[in-house]
């Protein structure tokens, strides 16, 4: 059984409303050109925070329907991209970039019915097609996406199957949003059945039997779809054959159920739905209901969020669940579905050392186990005896392991930094695995490494990073190097490799990546140290990283870079914004900046367990406004050359935050650095976006990274 999860402007000219009392700003960039930024105009809101008074200039750039908003986005692109455009080997880059990514890619395969299902990309193609083979291994599109719009900015989300896999539901994505339409379609006549269902978001699509199936929404907000706060989300089921106007309220919409995430899961007998509520990204209620018989009632496992806890699958009525409670590195637990609640849990997998994730399939269970941010995998029976320690191809994050009981093949990948995915085919009772599909890709593994090392942070804390270049490179401080991190919501950046990282390591950089603290990558004790007033551990973790690749002559102040996004935006707006002076560019992308308001935006509030909120208390207030990026952009100083993108569409974490930080940052900051936001349109906060926005998006971070570390020519 699968974890249910919790998911967790460019048209018109600069109006006359921009005219205001600053005056054109013009700055030196690294190549002596002159860049002129738009007018951007200065408002009078100020806001009163426990007796405190916050001003806000650049309130009005929350609007992303006012005309002047749009106006703004469309002349600061104009700025942006007549800068990019001036570097002489940009376009070396895109078309170094477009070769490379132009290689088949074929997921693992899963079967469904009648028919084996993967998804394939001939290499440039904007969106991955959807395939089918039946018993004779005839071969036909199910599902192409790169046909819902021309320009390929209408991606394919969840597809889900019937019981029997008759029927498909399958989730569209327009312009980046999170929000989400449902269509059901006749898996062989691939025509729809049902009316297209709207306004989905942050939803799983689960079956039961071949009646129908549960979803999560949210009431449409009023005011601005991408940017009016969501905060009730609810639980339907749709049953087929019936209007979406008529579909059942599951759970939510009372003040005893609100929770802003709710997910529902049908176990693979149809025999229990599960449902997990959570008043942010960490911790969960859970509930079970019984549905072999009509009218039954919710039954709670677990009544506090103060545990991360899910069902794994079940045998009959004994259920398998993962949890982190009273396990900071989670364990398996089983219990009966007629005495569910913790007093009656047992322990089946046992915590360990390392951090637990879980999966089922072909009769077994895989505990996948980070050692180090490197994976590790054992197999258990369902007897809660180990069978064998899964022998992978390397060091390296490896994923997969999922499926049906009566599967007799399972699928893993495998990768690390310099290692392209590869799939592999595994035989769970005999433990052999063979290479399923192979990427045929124009880059030469063997002439890269990645070397783990352990770092000293602030307060003495060992930290993890892994650092990845061409073999033969000379630690002379001269290496252009990108210093990636992330650093919460219990997220693990594990080895993975990457086109666009593969093709900055071919450019001669070195590319870093630190475990900071506020991750999960040792468990919830490491998460929470970087959350709320402990925040700034995870400033002190990436500043630390920097340190170590300048003291180890990795590189210098002059060829680094910092780069993250969304949660990681932030921790690059607050580690340039508090030392300036330890990198030459910064690169922060979809972030959260303006962490006094962050949460008065769509499901913002909703990261509360990590980052508090500024109407919480006068000291998690002053804490927040002590970094937020936003608010701690000073005048005159050299900030480093800065790139920020962010997407027009972005529902989840909204573009305001980047329109904001740019605006003080071009307002405030010395003549020294270019100061730059792209602004990608059409697009959200990444997922779905087209090949060909990629490509073009990471030919800009790549020249506008290079040329302002003083590379003249490549």
């Amino acid at each position: 059984m699968k974890k249910i999860i919790l998911t967790l402007l460019t048209l018109g000219v600069l109006s006359a409303c921009m005219q205001t009392n600053k005056q054109n700003t013009t700055k030196q960039v690294t190549n002596n050109s002159p860049i002129t930024y738009p007018n951007t105009k200065r408002g009078d809101v100020v806001d009163n925070y426990f007796g405190t008074a916050v001003a806000d200039p650049y309130r009005w750039l929350e609007d992303d329907r006012a005309e002047d908003t749009a106006a703004w986005v469309k002349a600061e692109n104009k700025v942006t991209h007549d800068y990019l455009n001036q570097i002489p080997y940009r376009e070396k880059i895109k078309n170094r970039l477009t070769k490379i990514w132009n290689y088949e890619k074929v997921t693992a395969p899963f079967k469904e019915g009648k028919y084996t299902y993967f998804y394939k990309n001939n290499g440039l193609q904007n969106q991955y097609v959807m395939y089918r083979k039946d018993a004779n291994g005839n071969e036909e599109i199910f599902l192409d996406p790169n046909t819902f719009s021309e320009d390929g900015t209408v991606s394919l989300g969840q597809v889900s199957f019937s019981k029997d896999g008759s029927i498909a539901a399958y989730a569209i994505s327009e312009g980046g949003s999170d929000w989400r339409k449902v269509k059901v379609i006749d898996v062989e006549s691939k025509q729809q059945t049902e009316e297209t269902l709207v306004d989905i978001k942050f939803s799983g699509l689960s079956w039961y039997k071949n009646e129908g199936f549960y979803y999560s929404s949210y009431d449409k907000p009023k005011g601005s779809e991408l940017s009016a706060k969501t905060d009730q989300h609810k639980l339907y089921y749709h049953k087929l054959g019936t209007k979406q106007s008529t579909d059942q309220v599951v759970f939510g919409g009372t003040a005893a159920q609100k929770h802003r995430y709710v997910g529902g899961e049908v176990t693979e007998d149809n025999r229990y739905l599960f449902i997990s509520a959570a008043v942010s990204t960490n911790g969960n209620r859970l509930f079970i209901k019984d549905l072999t018989q009509a009218n039954t009632p919710l039954v709670t496992i677990l009544d506090n969020t103060d545990s991360n806890t899910f069902v794994i699958d079940n045998v009959g009525s004994k259920l398998y669940l993962v949890t982190d409670l009273n396990a900071p590195n989670k364990k398996i637990i089983t219990v009966d579905a007629t005495n569910p609640t913790p007093n009656h849990w047992q322990d089946f997998i046992p915590e360990t050392k390392n951090v637990l994730s879980a999966s089922t399939g072909s009769g077994y269970f895989f505990s996948n186990y980070m050692v180090d941010a490197v994976t590790q995998v054992k197999q258990y029976d369902y007897d809660g005896n180990l069978v064998r320690e899964v022998k992978l191809p390397g060091v390296g994050t490896a994923s997969g392991f999922g499926g049906k009981k009566e599967d007799e093949t399972l699928y893993y990948s495998f990768s690390n930094y310099v290692t392209p995915g590869t799939t592999y085919a595994y035989d769970a009772q005999t433990g052999d695995s063979k290479v399923y599909n192979k990427p045929k890709i124009d880059f030469d593994s063997d002439s890269y490494t990645s070397k783990q090392v352990f770092y000293t942070s602030k307060d003495d804390t060992k930290v993890p990073m892994i650092i990845s270049y061409k073999k033969g490179i000379k630690l002379n401080g001269k290496n252009p190097t990108i210093l990636y991190g992330y650093g919460g919501f219990n997220i693990s950046l594990k080895p993975k490799f990457s086109i666009t990282r593969a093709v900055w390591m071919e450019l001669g950089g070195i590319y870093a990546v630190a475990n900071l603290r506020g991750g999960g990558e040792y468990g919830t004790q490491w998460h929470d140290a970087g959350t709320q007033q402990k925040k700034q551990n995870v400033f002190d973790d990436f500043i630390a990283a920097g340190e170590y690749l300048i003291n180890n002559k990795y590189t210098s102040k002059q060829k680094l870079a910092i780069m993250g996004g969304s949660n990681g935006g932030l921790l690059v707006g607050a580690v340039m914004t508090q030392r300036p002076d330890l990198m030459q560019v910064a690169l922060p992308a979809v972030g959260v900046l303006d962490m006094l308001r962050y949460h008065t935006f769509t499901s913002g509030a909703g990261w509360a367990y990590d980052y508090g909120t500024s109407e919480q208390s006068k000291e998690m207030f002053d804490y927040l406004l002590g970094y937020s990026p936003v608010h701690n952009v000073k005048q005159g100083v050299d900030y480093p050359a800065t790139l920020i993108t962010t997407g027009d569409h972005d529902d989840r974490v909204v573009p305001a935050h980047s329109f904001k930080f740019a605006a003080e940052l071009q307002a405030k900051g010395s003549n020294k650095n270019p100061l730059l936001i792209r602004i990608e349109t059409d697009a959200g906060h990444g997922a779905g976006t087209p090949v060909s926005k990629t490509i073009d998006q990471y030919a800009d971070i790549f020249a506008f990274t290079l040329w302002n570390m003083g590379v003249k020519q490549l």
